[in-house]
């Protein structure tokens, strides 16, 4: 049998992982990542993995700030409490997202082979998801699904406190934000707004986008649990279905 129309056949091609910062997004592909790729295709519909993650996008600009700041230069991208100088550098971060999703089409050519998960995070006191989803790029809509990782604001401070490393603020796993700004950009979302029209489809520029949502309020998934693998199929697949009927 090709193996490119076995592929195509089972597996999700592009999953957009929301959630509140420490909700567990991060947690879910590295389990995927600990699976056989037979196990996620047969389980999951999820292929060989790529990620495409907004957060070593925005580090890198605070890096480059220090940077500068260091240097006796004014910070670009952000102020010294390091909050953006600017409300579109959240637009910009999606088009970066955009660019970085049109490079692993034209680099890989078994991308059919691929799940790409978009991972990012929105709140409500600047650039909320409404705003954001329009900005996407029509080659990630026409393939995509939305998983929304759903917790609480007090879980989500809970978790962003608990798996926070001083010795690796950068790291995906083990990055933290301090509490005062976790509030600020965070503690208010419009997913479930966003999302109230329909329980099975996001109208989003003319394209009904399939979601489903995973509830991690008992975290299931820092220390992953059978919970979190039957929940996780369940919503993979009832995306499958709804992309498939």
């Amino acid at each position: 049998m090709n193996q490119k129309m076995d592929f195509d056949r089972k597996i999700l091609n592009t999953i957009i992982l929301n959630a509140r910062p420490g909700a567990g997004k991060s947690e879910l592909i590295k389990f995927m990542r600990s699976l056989d790729l037979e196990t996620r295709i047969k389980d999951y519909h999820v292929g060989r993995i790529h990620v495409i993650d907004d957060f070593p996008y925005l580090w890198r600009w605070f890096e480059e700030d220090d940077i500068l700041e260091n240097m006796g230069k004014e910070r670009f991208f952000s102020d010294h409490e390091v909050y953006f100088k600017y409300d579109y550098l959240w637009d910009v971060l999606i088009h970066l997202i955009n660019l970085e999703y049109t490079k692993f089409l034209r680099d890989f050519k078994d991308w059919h082979d691929y799940t790409v998960f978009i991972k990012f995070s929105r709140g409500v006191q600047h650039v909320d998801y409404q705003q954001a989803y329009p900005l996407l790029s029509e080659e990630i809509m026409k393939l995509a699904s939305i998983l929304y990782v759903n917790v609480s604001w007090e879980e989500s401070l809970r978790k962003n406190r608990q798996r926070f490393n001083p010795d690796k603020p950068d790291s995906i796993l083990e990055h933290g934000i301090p509490d005062k700004k976790l509030e600020f950009l965070y503690s208010g979302s419009d997913f479930d707004t966003f999302t109230s029209n329909d329980t099975d489809f996001i109208n989003i520029k003319g394209r009904h986008i399939s979601y489903s949502v995973f509830e991690n309020e008992d975290d299931v998934t820092t220390q992953p649990k059978p919970e979190m693998q039957s929940r996780l199929k369940d919503c993979l697949d009832y995306l499958w279905e709804r992309n498939n009927n």
